[in-house]
């Protein structure tokens, strides 16, 4: 039997047997996981300077600009497929405030997004009297409702768990805004109710925050602390033209609370059909 013989050049060492693959450092590991995050960041501040340098130039950029920072951010938690669906219920919510603001005659802004701090829509004032306010706060959490229950008749139809998980965050948003402490929803609507009313809503807030610490429901806190002392303020110090503003027809008024718990057992009862159920298992 005759052996197979390889030449060699002068110097040069027979080859071994093969070595795996050294392991991957650890570092190279962080920098996979890094990596999207730093290219999400980076979207997060391209388009925030875009939006800042054309918000006050067309209504569309400072809306579409402002609305692709907050997907960018939500992205980082929920994946952009979240994301989007939750940005696009924000934005009927705010288009309820909008419409209902020209229906009362006064000028609305293009909903602007903060991202994890939800959407603003800017006014002169939201309309003549306190009925007028009801109306405007309860536009958006009235649109915004209708909105996640079509999502989730939609994701109903497709069995889709991404949609369903979509409503209920929908449902949730409303329900939260209809607390009764301004600058939320619920806070407007109880100007036409009583202005007592907005230190229930600040004590249901207080609770809440305790309950689920959060920087953003604390925050929240803050700011309706310091506008519920304001406006209780001006109404006892506003004399007769302050009080004025708040002197609502006990037929509207009637009409208002009838919407506003019809909103809040909607809400509960679509978050109650929406939830998914989750075990360790499913993770």
């Amino acid at each position: 039997m005759s052996e197979r013989v390889t030449w060699l050049p002068p110097g040069a060492q027979a080859p071994g047997p093969s070595l795996p693959d050294p392991a991957p450092e650890p570092q190279r590991g962080v920098r996979r996981l890094l990596a999207p995050i730093v290219v999400a960041l980076g979207l997060v501040l391209k388009y925030a300077k875009f939006a800042l340098l054309f918000a006050g130039k067309a209504k569309i950029l400072t809306t579409s600009g402002t609305m692709l920072v907050s997907i960018a951010a939500y992205s980082l938690i929920w994946g952009w497929r979240f994301a989007v669906g939750f940005v696009l219920l924000l934005l009927v919510h705010e288009l309820g405030h909008v419409i209902q603001l020209r229906r009362e005659g006064v000028e609305a802004s293009a909903p602007m997004f903060i991202p994890f701090l939800g959407a603003v829509v800017s006014a002169k004032s939201l309309g003549d009297d306190a009925a007028a306010e009801a109306r405007v706060g309860l536009a958006g959490p009235v649109l915004g409702t209708l909105g996640a229950i079509a999502v989730f008749a939609l994701g109903e139809q497709l069995d889709s768990e991404l949609l369903r998980a979509i409503a209920f965050t929908g449902f949730f948003l409303n329900l939260f805004n209809l607390i009764p402490l301004t600058p939320l929803d619920g806070g407007r609507a109880m100007a036409a109710m009583s202005p007592w009313m907005w230190f229930l809503g600040l004590f249901l807030a207080v609770a809440f925050a305790f309950a689920f610490p959060n920087p953003i429901i604390i925050l929240i806190v803050l700011v309706g602390a310091m506008d519920t002392f304001r406006r209780w303020k001006a109404y006892r110090n506003g004399g007769e033209e302050g009080r004025s503003y708040y002197r609502v027809r006990p037929s509207t008024r009637l009409l208002v609370l009838g919407v506003y718990l019809g909103l809040i057992a909607v809400c509960v009862l679509g978050m109650d059909v929406s939830h998914i159920q989750r075990t360790f298992s499913d993770v």
